[in-house]
């Protein structure tokens, strides 16, 4: 019988402190399961550290570690696009950060999944270490997403999972540009299983997601996954429309009885002008969101530019 294959897809982006505990547990996971034919691609998304020479360094060494190294820093979701489609001779593929915050002696539970018939394997957060603002955002993200979204996907999972051959191959074929791979992985479907978790702090160094780029990956899942904010621009509408007929039709009223209407003072004025040039900034930005998004797939670039590949044809 063929020996299955099993690739890992790891985007690093400055993770030259984390690297060799990395190598470490992924070597010993390889190790404990000789039946699986191993490898792991680590696509280096624009390292401005020693990232991309201490894994070509390690291919020398251990040829199951390859590398794909990108031509400047193209974002995680296209780090992660790259790995996916250069995992062509792997029968499944397992996603993960590099910061060992999702332990890597979980794969084989999913590869075991895998083997017994699911094509895709989400790793569920049971509880996780983060703690203050990071923690409140992720926490609020979800609540919200879970609300916003036009498609269920998944609570309190992310990147950690596995792919198995027919749910990568309909991965690549999504060339949308702004990214939401949670989202991505319920769109697509195929047969599902779950395993759990305890996610970790990091291993080493400091958080390479800033808090610019997470709410920037919000704000990809909301609008690539969700209308309502389009809809809730309509229905604000609807009702201060309403508000302002009513008001007009309260006002013509008493005039015609010859109830005699006091003045509007400035301030009401005033008020109601911030308001309604407020609903309508906030529907402009809302707008300029799609548009934007829009605007970046008509151009049709690519997700990203390989430079060079090591291990790899």
């Amino acid at each position: 019988m063929k020996q299955p294959a099993v690739a890992l897809v790891i985007p690093v982006f400055n993770e030259e402190p984390v690297l060799p505990e990395l190598i470490r547990r992924l070597t010993a996971v390889f190790d404990g399961q000789p039946a699986i034919a191993w490898s792991a691609i680590l696509v280096n998304d624009g390292s401005r550290d020693r990232s991309a020479a201490l894994i070509a360094e390690h291919h020398g060494r251990d040829p199951r570690f390859k590398l794909v190294e990108l031509s400047r820093n193209f974002g995680f979701q296209a780090a992660l696009a790259a790995g996916l489609e250069a995992a062509t001779a792997a029968d499944a593929v397992v996603t993960m950060d590099a910061d060992l915050q999702d332990p890597p002696e979980l794969i084989p539970e999913m590869v075991a999944k895998w083997q017994a018939g699911a094509e895709v394997v989400r790793a569920v957060r049971k509880t996780r270490e983060e703690t203050g603002l990071r923690r409140a955002a992720f926490d609020l993200f979800h609540k919200l997403f879970g609300a916003l979204s036009d498609y269920p996907v998944e609570p309190n999972s992310g990147t950690y999972g596995l792919l198995a051959r027919p749910a990568v191959d309909a991965f690549n074929q999504l060339t949308e540009r702004n990214r939401f791979f949670p989202g991505l992985r319920a769109w697509v479907g195929f047969v599902r299983a779950e395993v759990f978790y305890d996610r970790k702090e990091r291993a080493a160094g400091e958080a390479q997601q800033t808090f610019s780029r997470l709410v920037r990956y919000a704000s990809d899942g909301v609008f690539s996954f969700s209308y309502l904010p389009l809809r809730a621009l309509t229905y604000a509408g609807i009702f201060v429309g309403t508000c302002g007929f009513l008001l007009g039709l309260y006002y013509i009223i008493k005039r015609l009885v010859d109830i005699e209407t006091a003045p509007t003072g400035f301030t009401t004025l005033a008020a109601l002008v911030l308001f309604l040039g407020g609903v309508q900034l906030i529907g402009i930005g809302v707008l300029g969101e799609y548009l934007g998004r829009v605007y970046d797939e008509v151009k049709r670039r690519p997700n990203y530019i390989v430079r060079r590949r090591v291990g790899l044809e």
